[in-house]
């Protein structure tokens, strides 16, 4: 086999595995611009890649109704963070493991990292600025200040919610893994909203300042 005949087969091979990487790089990455390796794109393609899929959402947030287009892909954390400005839910592990990001959706609390925005058309979000403001705290807020429920208070805006939302779930008898009875009225007991709270993190380790406060916007003698 001459040199040219070798030089035209390592050429042949290299234009094919380039093609084959851009081609799952498109796949895989679908932000990775496949036609810079030289591999063309349809029309439809070429339009998706430049234009995410954007879908028009609905809801009410802190009393206000708001609609917005957003990335299908968008979590409802980062819409209000990024596209409503409301930093107050924080971004932690986004993996749902720590707490700070918990918000109300339809009085119940749920982590916003964990769910799409796009899934919460027509629902009533409260954030940790909804609740109340510095003027007129909401019970728990308050509680959480006399009884020093924080340190560096990252962690705070999930655990207010977490909490108002812990206190709800409690008077509507909904049973937690520390309930004996599950079908006994379920009580603000000290074990109850430990277990309840347990999804909330405080890495500053304030909870039993935390437990106090709960206990003492519930009614309870702590």
């Amino acid at each position: 086999m001459g040199a040219n005949q070798l030089k035209k087969i390592n050429e042949g091979r290299r234009a094919v595995l380039t093609s084959g990487m851009a081609t799952a790089a498109g796949i895989l990455m679908p932000g990775v611009d496949a036609t810079a390796a030289g591999v063309p794109l349809s029309p439809a393609d070429a339009r998706e890649l430049a234009a995410p899929p954007a879908m028009g959402v609905a809801m009410t947030v802190n009393g206000q109704q708001v609609s917005l287009q957003v990335d299908t892909r968008t979590t409802l954390l980062d819409t209000l963070r990024e596209h409503l400005k409301l930093t107050g839910s924080k971004k932690g592990c986004d993996h749902g493991q720590c707490g700070a990001c918990t918000v109300l959706v339809n009085g119940r609390r749920i982590n916003s990292c964990l769910t799409l925005a796009v899934m919460h058309d027509g629902d009533a979000v409260t954030t940790i600025e909804g609740l109340g403001s510095p003027d007129q705290l909401h019970p728990m807020q308050a509680a959480f200040i006399k009884h020093d429920g924080f340190q560096c208070g990252y962690c705070t805006p999930g655990q207010v919610c977490s909490a108002v939302g812990t206190l709800d779930e409690i008077k509507r008898g909904v049973p937690s893994h520390a309930s004996a009875d599950l079908s006994a009225t379920q009580g603000a007991t000290a074990d109850e909203i430990r277990e309840r709270m347990s999804g909330n993190i405080c890495r500053c380790g304030a909870y039993s300042n935390i437990l106090e406060a709960i206990q003492e916007v519930a009614g309870v003698q702590a």
